[in-house]
């Protein structure tokens, strides 16, 4: 194992605003919409690009912060919460947002799915499998996960999962105590 590997054969590697970030804000733009590639991954920022034995980059990580999102073979991005963290300064709401009350907030920072009855808006453009913030009423950031229904659905719906949760604030700051 040399000095950029670790212990997964993976390689390590700390980016500066190079070629490869700037792709990668590219498409974050696309998937999310402009100014997000630079909210995620900002050029003045030193973030580690993690990659696959092939070269790919597979997550990107802000030193002090935690994941900020990993990087699909499909080409899109999966939010950790420091990325949705980002997401949530530029983003106007309600964009890639599902929005819930009082009654779901425990559950839902605890990294529990968010379902659709319990929803009390959503980005009018949500699809089925974008990524998404859950953020309360008052506008505080939840969790991150992916939409598993349209937003007419989601709104129309008294039954069925809306968002699979993938990370809940509270899971985040239990793990960040344990290291």
């Amino acid at each position: 194992m040399n000095g950029n590997e670790d212990g997964n054969g993976r390689e390590r590697q700390t980016a500066t605003g190079g070629a490869d970030l700037s792709s990668l804000r590219i498409i974050a733009d696309y998937q999310f919409g402009a100014g997000a590639g630079e909210a995620l991954f900002p050029p003045a920022e030193t973030l580690e690009v993690r990659r696959t034995s092939s070269g790919r980059p597979q997550q990107i990580h802000a030193n002090a912060d935690g994941r900020i999102a990993s990087f699909g073979t499909d080409g899109r991005f999966t939010l950790g919460l420091e990325g949705g963290r980002r997401l949530d300064t530029v983003l106007e709401s309600p964009a890639y947002r599902v929005i819930v009350d009082d009654e779901s907030e425990p559950f839902v920072r605890d990294g529990k799915n968010v379902f659709a009855k319990f929803v009390s808006d959503v980005g009018r453009d949500v699809r089925p499998g974008d990524e998404v913030l859950v953020t309360h009423e008052r506008g505080e950031l939840l969790a991150v996960g992916r939409a598993e229904l349209a937003a007419d659905a989601i709104r129309d719906f008294e039954t069925g999962m809306a968002v699979k949760v993938r990370e809940g604030a509270d899971e985040s700051a239990e793990s960040d105590e344990g290291q």
